[in-house]
This record gives C-alpha cells, sequence and structure tokens, in this order.
C-alpha cells in the first residue's frame, strides 16, 4: 500500500492528466497566450515570470510557468497547447476589475531551440516576446550547475563539460531539423557555450516576429533597477502600470568561484559575439561596461 509521500504525487500527477484531457477537450473555449518570455534560461526568467503573473489583469497556464509546446511538444498539436490555458469568460470575470485578461508563458528554450521561434511566428501572430539576456559567462557555469544537480548533466566539472560541448551538439540540429519530433538532450541540457551566442538568436526573433514585438531585457540591469526595468515592460505589454509589492530573485544558488583561467578564455571567446549583439541592440551591454 502506497504511503501517503508516495501517493501525493501520484494523486497530482492523475489531476494534471485529467485536467490537461479537459483543456484539450474544451481547447476552443480557452486563451492563447498574449506574450511569451522565451528565455534565455538562467538568466532571470523566473523571476520576470513571478512578477508579471501577479500582475491584476495575467493569469497563467493551468499546471506549470512553461508548456514548452513549440520546443519539445510540438507534436501533440494547437488544441493540447491551449488546453493548458484558462477558459477566456472565467479569466475576464477573474480580473474584470482590471480590465481584459492576458496570458502567458516562460519556456527558456524557446530562444535557442532551432524551429521554436518559427512555430511561434506561424502559430502565435501578434504574440510579444520577452527575452532577458545574462553575461553569457556567468550563465554558461549556472546552466552547468544546474543540469548537473538536476541530473541532466553528468560531468561535475564544468571544464570537462566544455570540453564535451563540441561533440555532443554535432549534427543535433541537423537531426532536429530533419525530425520535428526529435528531442535532443544534449542541446537542450547541455548546451552552455552555443546557448550564449545571443546575437544570431535575437536577429532571428527580429526577422520573425517583427523588432517591435521584441523586447531584450539585461538580467543585470533588472535586478539592480527592477522597478524601472519592469514599468518598461509592462508598458511594452500594453498592460496597465502596476509594480508588485517586491522584486525577489528566484533559483539563485551559491555556488564556488569558476577558474579565472576558464572565466577569461570564456570572456574571450564571446567578445565578438558580445559585440555583434551590442551592435545589433544599439547599447553597450551591462556585463562588458563593467569596471
Amino acid at each position: 500500500m502506497p504511503t501517503v509521500a508516495k501517493a501525493r504525487p501520484a494523486a497530482h500527477k492523475t489531476a494534471r492528466h485529467v485536467g490537461r484531457r479537459l483543456g484539450h477537450a474544451t481547447s476552443g473555449v480557452r486563451m492563447l497566450p498574449d506574450f511569451l518570455i522565451v528565455g534565455a534560461s538562467r538568466s532571470g526568467t523566473t523571476s520576470l515570470h513571478r512578477a508579471l503573473a501577479a500582475h491584476p489583469s495575467v493569469v497563467t497556464p493551468l499546471f506549470h510557468k512553461g508548456v514548452h509546446y513549440f520546443d519539445v511538444d510540438y507534436p501533440r498539436g494547437l488544441s493540447w497547447y491551449r488546453g493548458h490555458f484558462p477558459v477566456r469568460s472565467l479569466a475576464d470575470l477573474r480580473v474584470r476589475d482590471a480590465g481584459p485578461a492576458r496570458t502567458f508563458e516562460s519556456s527558456g528554450y524557446y530562444i535557442h531551440h532551432p524551429l521554436a521561434p518559427e512555430r511561434i511566428a506561424r502559430d502565435l501572430p501578434g504574440v510579444k516576446a520577452l527575452v532577458l539576456l545574462r553575461d553569457p559567462v556567468e550563465r554558461a557555469y549556472s546552466a552547468h550547475r544546474h543540469e548537473f544537480l538536476r541530473g541532466f548533466e553528468d560531468e561535475k566539472s564544468f571544464e570537462r563539460a566544455l570540453e564535451l560541448e563540441p561533440a555532443r551538439l554535432e549534427g543535433e540540429v541537423e537531426r532536429m531539423l530533419a525530425d520535428p519530433a526529435y528531442v535532443s538532450h544534449a542541446h537542450r541540457h547541455q548546451s552552455y557555450v552555443d546557448r550564449g551566442r545571443y546575437a544570431g538568436q535575437i536577429r532571428r526573433l527580429f526577422d520573425l516576429l517583427g523588432r517591435e514585438r521584441v523586447h531584450v531585457l539585461d538580467s543585470e540591469a533588472f535586478f539592480a533597477e527592477p522597478e524601472e526595468q519592469f514599468a518598461q515592460v509592462v508598458d511594452f505589454l500594453g498592460l496597465a502600470p502596476w509594480q508588485p509589492e517586491a522584486f525577489e530573485q528566484h533559483n539563485a544558488r551559491p555556488r564556488a568561484p569558476m577558474d579565472p583561467a576558464t572565466r577569461e578564455r570564456l570572456t574571450r571567446h564571446f567578445e565578438p559575439h558580445d559585440d555583434e549583439l551590442s551592435a545589433l541592440l544599439g547599447r553597450p551591454l551591462t556585463w562588458r561596461s563593467r569596471p
């Protein structure tokens, strides 16, 4: 007989399964996202998600902050995706004092997945995209520890994982493009340096969605000046002006300092990519502007 501790997760999983089936069956009356947080992972997306989820006009997906439809679950179809969001009439009723309901989700892999941006542009015409970008050196180091602790990375050594990355990723994008149902473990969980080459990813979003529908935030600036940065986000999304009581940084874990030689090597590697990004955005990057 299962213990209470084991029974609760099983019951929760069953409830989610039933809820998803119900959502799929009623997808025609459910909302689709007005905006998305598309990345980058380990750059503060959870913190931004929680701040936006608290806005009086915003309702959130039913089960998770990120549905991961446009990257790993696209073969399930748009009705399946729509089933994750609230019923329009109930959502409007819930936020009736704050105007029409808006909804969104956050999937940090969308920006890096080779097919996701094109799928988003095709299936969600008019959707707006939010992107948080972090110093790619720090992002890579944080991502390695995160994936190791979650069991998706076998190499405890950051340097060894960096050494293996090119071989792990070789041919993976081509496989994903050839088979849209193919999910690459290495591309999703072990792409530390490649994810930090931001310029190409941002340019692709600009080309597919239109520059006016993409808002790029510097995560360091977001945490240094959250009120000002969040106000810009709210204005970009067309939401009523509003601020949460407090801004919190989520999923930040203490860790040992990075090896200085590794940091210097990665900083040199990312320099031309950062220069390209700065020119694309028309502004300096905080991590390149430090003394």
